[in-house]
């Protein structure tokens, strides 16, 4: 959801933009591509690109791509990283994304992290953004410069769904669950993030039949 809603936030940002989707093994990669393509379509973005990043999987470390660590129940309190944490993901994303933006002369990358009311994630701070930036200006040609938009990071989930729909976003075509690929769990811990976030901001989740 928050993807969906900063992709929108960058269409109405930009005169035109591109879809980069990763495939890192995670359980849920073909509900999420579809999200990917049908987001795209409702946005008329024509550029896409997918990409395999799957020795993110190979490497392990994270319920979201090792099928024999259990996905937990969701624990929206504790202060701990929880086990869906994928090590260095966003970073292994963002460089990609960086090396594709240079190829098409993108000034600006859009990512949908939030850092306030997330599980938690260190690549999910602005912090990690900032110190991401100076890597790209020292590793990039001297003429290319390119900002990396957070624009949901301080954003709590109910903050998030209110501005997803003022920008009328697709909401109804993302998918957030960790777990499966039909009907939402709606126990893991994005789940209830999300599940949270639209009751705090008293709107009727579209993807809830």
């Amino acid at each position: 959801m928050d993807s969906c809603i900063t992709a929108t936030i960058a269409s109405n940002e930009s005169e035109q933009i591109a879809f980069l989707h990763a495939n890192y093994g995670q359980r849920t990669e073909k509900r999420e591509l579809k999200a990917f393509y049908d987001i795209a379509d409702f946005l008329n973005v024509n550029e896409k690109l997918i990409l395999d990043f799957t020795h993110l999987s190979i490497i392990g470390g994270s319920s979201l791509t090792d099928f024999s660590i259990e996905v937990p129940e969701a624990d929206l309190e504790s202060k701990g990283i929880p086990n869906s944490y994928v090590p260095f993901r966003n970073a292994n994303i963002l460089s990609a994304a960086v090396s594709w933006s240079e190829v098409i002369e993108a000034d600006a990358i859009y990512i949908g992290a939030v850092e306030e009311d997330s599980s938690g994630y260190p690549d999910c701070r602005r912090s990690f953004y900032d110190a991401f930036e100076k890597i790209i200006d020292e590793g990039t040609k001297p003429q290319t410069i390119i900002k990396i938009e957070t624009p949901l990071i301080n954003m709590n989930k109910s903050e998030i769904v209110k501005l997803g729909f003022q920008f009328n976003s697709p909401i109804k075509l993302s998918w957030s669950c960790y777990r499966n690929e039909d009907i939402p769990c709606g126990n893991c811990d994005s789940c209830k993030l999300r599940e949270k976030g639209f009751k705090s901001a008293n709107f009727i989740d579209p993807i809830i039949k």
